[in-house]
Parts: structure tokens; sequence; C-alpha cells
């Protein structure tokens, strides 16, 4: 009986034995390869949020619905903010942040890369908390700035990690320049707002298992949290006052040739215009003081005309569109300085009718 119970005690120790060495193997194998298999963004449990202030003392909380993301097996990190998909919680401020301040219709994405040192993770499984220091690059309105930060990772499970800021990150909108886009939306808003905003994040990375193919990625535009179909009347009436304010239709000096660059906005407002069904849209042509009322009044017909012209080419029919030129009869800013002269030349949108 001793004999037996003597060799059940050996066997029983031999075993977890053999147990613990496997299962420092797998810790060790771990902590050496932080991002074994690679992780994917889970965007329904992962966050990007940032901070506004208008009127000195009112803080405004805005984040991002739609985000990608991945980490490679060597710790090299992307994350894409869709901007379209920005919610303020209200739909035409939402609106305004797309067309005045982020152009999304020129500049859909942001994107953060960052390379992880896999080595300062290594302790992760153990610690399975901890502060690192990274540099990342951020990518935002066409200009590219890198600067340095710490994160905060969180093992929350051994196929689950958290990234996460570990204070506000302060953004400046000289810095990308969005400063114009700022003064448009301060503008339409009619409020003051500080040229900067703090971000914070909190991302959550699921390891790769199998070889499912990536989910693709959705279309820009398809992301802006609005309704689906056709917007009803105080929807179509904001948009069209938003979209007068952009400044982004081009035209060749002294011409009613629209330039190529005119596209992006142009495509953006014949989406809109279809889908206000009922409403007829005046296209109205506008032009600074310089040169004779004649010939600014004649030119701001001939844009007009040359804008309703692209919109119907998109598939839009003539009979939701009517142009009208205004000239030089309806400044909006003082037209003996450079800057006012601009925003004089400009081409409105107005709803005429709802049926």
């Amino acid at each position: 009986m001793l004999m037996t119970t003597d060799l059940t005690i050996k066997r029983c120790s031999a075993m977890l034995l053999v147990l613990g060495l496997a299962t420092f193997g797998a810790a060790k194998a771990s902590a050496q390869d932080a991002f074994a298999s690679g992780w994917t963004l889970t965007p329904e449990m992962s966050n990007l949020r940032f901070q506004s202030v208008k009127k000195q003392t009112v803080v405004e909380s805005s984040t991002f619905a739609t985000l990608q993301g991945s980490i490679d097996e060597t710790g090299s990190a992307k994350v894409t903010v869709l901007l379209d998909s920005v919610d303020t919680t209200i739909d035409l401020r939402n609106v305004r942040m797309r067309f005045l301040f982020f152009e999304t219709f020129l500049f859909p994405e942001a994107t953060i890369t960052a390379q992880i040192d896999p080595a300062a993770l290594s302790d992760l499984p153990q610690v399975r908390r901890k502060v690192i220091p990274i540099t990342y690059t951020l990518d935002l309105h066409g200009v590219t700035k890198t600067q340095d930060t710490n994160v905060v990772a969180t093992l929350l499970t051994d196929d689950m990690v958290s990234i996460a800021s570990d204070a506000p990150i302060s953004i400046a909108v000289a810095d990308f320049d969005l400063a114009t886009g700022l003064d448009k939306l301060q503008e339409a808003a009619n409020v003051e707002i500080i040229p900067s905003a703090t971000v914070s994040f909190d991302w959550i990375f699921a390891r790769n298992t199998g070889t499912a193919a990536p989910a693709p990625a959705p279309a820009p535009a398809s992301v802006a949290l609005e309704s689906t179909g056709n917007f009803d009347s105080e929807a179509c009436k904001g948009r069209f006052e938003i979209l007068s304010r952009t400044g982004n239709i081009y035209f060749a000096s002294g011409s009613a040739r629209l330039e190529d660059k005119s596209a992006p906005l142009l495509d953006s407002l014949a989406d809109i215009v279809a889908r206000c069904p009922g409403m007829v849209v005046e296209v109205g042509g506008h032009t600074d003081s310089v040169g004779s009322d004649a010939l600014n009044m004649t030119l701001s017909e001939a844009r007009a005309a040359s804008v309703i012209s692209y919109l119907v080419g998109t598939g839009l029919t003539r009979d939701a569109l009517v142009s009208k030129g205004y000239g030089e009869t309806t400044p909006i800013a003082d037209n003996t300085t450079q800057e006012g002269r601009w925003k004089n030349r400009r081409i409105g949108f107005t709803v005429l009718e709802n049926e």
C-alpha cells in the first residue's frame, strides 16, 4: 500500500514538473514574441475622443465612429480614422466639421503610425499593465508630423490588449493647416473656438487567429453619422448653407471654366441634392468688385451655369437646379482687402422650393 502511494506521488510530481516546464516555456515564448500572429483593432471596443473649447470655457467632447488598425509581428502599428464618421452628437455640427473643418471631400482619413518595440513589452504577460514611450506619426489634412508620447499597454487576456493614451495629447490646428477651416467653423457657428484640441484614445487589439480575410475598408463618405435615404427639409437647407461656406469651388482667373480640383466638393454636393427630392436648389454666382458691374454680372451668371452643367453631368435632373448671377451686389466681406475679395468670389446654394 505504501509503495503504491509513493508511486502515485512520484507520478503526480513528474506530471506537475512537466506542466510547470510547459507553462514556463509558453510564458517565455509569449514574452519574447509580444506581437506573434499580429493584432487587429476591435473597433466596437475602441475609441478616439477629442475635446475642444468654445466661448473660452465651454468644453465639447466628440468622437469618431469608424476606426481601423493593426499591429504586425514586428510591432509596426497603424490606426486609420475615417473623418467622415466624426460624432459631435448633433447632425449639422457633424456636417460643419466634415465640410468646413476637416474638408473630408479632400482628406477623408487621418492615420497614426508608430513602431512599438516588442522588447518593451516582453514582461507584459507577467506585469499585465505598463507605461511605455513611443514615437508616433500623425498624417492629418495633408500634413505629417512626428511626436513623442507615452501609452499604457494593458494585457486584458492572452489574446486581447489595450493601447491607451497615458495623458491627453494636445493638437494645434495651425500645425495641420486647419486654421482656415477653424475660421469657417467659427463663422458658421458664430462662436469663438480655441485653436487646439486635446485627444485621448483607448484602442483594443485582438490577436489574429486563423486565416480569415480582413473585412473590406468602407467608402469614407459611407461612414458619416446621418440618416439613410432622403434628408428632411431642415437637414437639406442646413447642408446647402454649410456647403455655401466651403470656398472649394474654383475657376480659372476671369473665366467660368471649372478647375479639376472643384470636383470632390461638387460630387458631394450632387449626392446631397439627390437626397433632397422635391427641392429646387438655386446655384448663385458672386464676384468681388474688381471690374465693371456688367462684366461681373456676366461672369457670375456664367460660373453658376458651369456648376449646374457639372451637376447635371453627374446624373441630376435639370429641374432640380436653377442658376442665377448676382455679380458684385451681395458681398459678404470687405472688397478693399485681398481676403475679403476672395470670400466674395463664391458660389452659394439656396433652397427655393420644398414640395
